[in-house]
């Protein structure tokens, strides 16, 4: 572990700017549909207002159903003390990259476990979907990682984005290229974007995450949506940290620099958003093969001339 001031700075900036992320890829979908778009700190309004409420439960649900976005947000809170940010993550061990795999896994079983425990055969839908998705996502997210494991010979995600260094970049630039593209792929996958998901979709038939999280209110559901905002950090961060090499500079110019990465990643998908329809839901599958292909090719890639962790 480490207890230095500034290694917790990382996990500060992602609680406090994380409900931010979301508004920017709104005013980015506004821009390029020439209109003005809801305010940029839209989501702090609406988790204020729905902590103000209260929350109704169905007769049907059991325990399951509260404990689901409780479980669901502590998990990725955790996460977010593993993920490296601009410096060393609060805390880092070898294997750690593991563990926020789980982490997030975790995150997703107790989220479709509540949408189950509803009875609903229309939230039973999302959460097969989303089973099935994840199932596809999850090997390139692996192999991507096993593929910057390889590259800089660490098994710790803070020595891991440690040692992305302009050297590598210059050395290792195509596996660093394709691990950045599959990351983004999963990215817009796990979060529900476009084109894998639409989060303002209110079409029955095509709804994936949306559909899970329908039957909560009030505090549960600021609890669901500040956990998205918080997963849609961190995988900006990972993002971040691959484009961004460590340069050797100040604490603070690191810091900023991971932060505009972060602002960036929003921003392009936002871009994403506008440009690209949603794929049909069986094109999906074969997106997120392709991406575990690509990160597979990154990983080989890796073996030539990476170090063995």
């Amino acid at each position: 572990m480490n207890f230095e001031v500034h290694y917790l700075m990382g996990p500060f900036l992602g609680i406090v700017f994380a409900p931010l992320l979301p508004g920017i890829i709104n005013k980015v979908k506004a821009f390029y549909a020439g209109r003005r778009g809801p305010p940029l700190l839209q989501l702090y309004f609406d988790l204020f207002k729905l902590l103000s409420k209260g929350a109704v439960y169905s007769s049907s649900t059991s325990w399951l159903f509260r404990a689901g976005p409780v479980i669901t947000f502590s998990t990725i809170l955790a996460a977010l003390f593993i993920i490296p940010f601009g410096s060393s993550a609060p805390i880092a061990f070898t294997g750690d990259l593991l563990l926020v795999f789980y982490l997030l896994g975790m995150a997703r079983f107790f989220t479709v476990i509540a949408a189950m425990d509803t009875g609903s055969s229309f939230e039973g839908m999302g959460a097969s979907r989303e089973v099935q998705f994840s199932a596809f996502a999850e090997p390139g997210l692996f192999i991507t990682f096993a593929a910057m494991a390889r590259l800089t010979g660490c098994l710790s995600l803070s020595d891991i984005f440690q040692s992305i260094t302009p050297e590598l970049w210059t050395a290792q630039a195509p596996a660093l290229v394709l691990g950045a593209v599959v990351l983004s792929i999963i990215l817009l996958a796990e979060n529900a974007r476009i084109p894998v998901d639409d989060p303002n979709t209110h079409l029955e038939l095509t709804m994936i995450h949306e559909v899970m999280v329908l039957d909560h209110g009030g505090p549960d559901f600021a609890l669901i949506l500040y956990s998205s905002a918080l997963k849609l950090w961190l995988f900006a961060s990972w993002l971040a940290g691959i484009v961004i090499p460590r340069f050797d500079t100040t604490i603070p110019a690191r810091y900023a620099a991971m932060f505009v990465g972060v602002i960036l990643a929003c921003i392009v998908t936002g871009t994403i958003e506008s440009i690209m329809a949603r794929l049909r839901l069986l094109r999906i599958p074969q997106l997120l093969i392709g991406a575990g292909t690509l990160g597979l090719v990154a990983f080989l890639l890796a073996c030539q001339g990476g170090v063995s962790p």
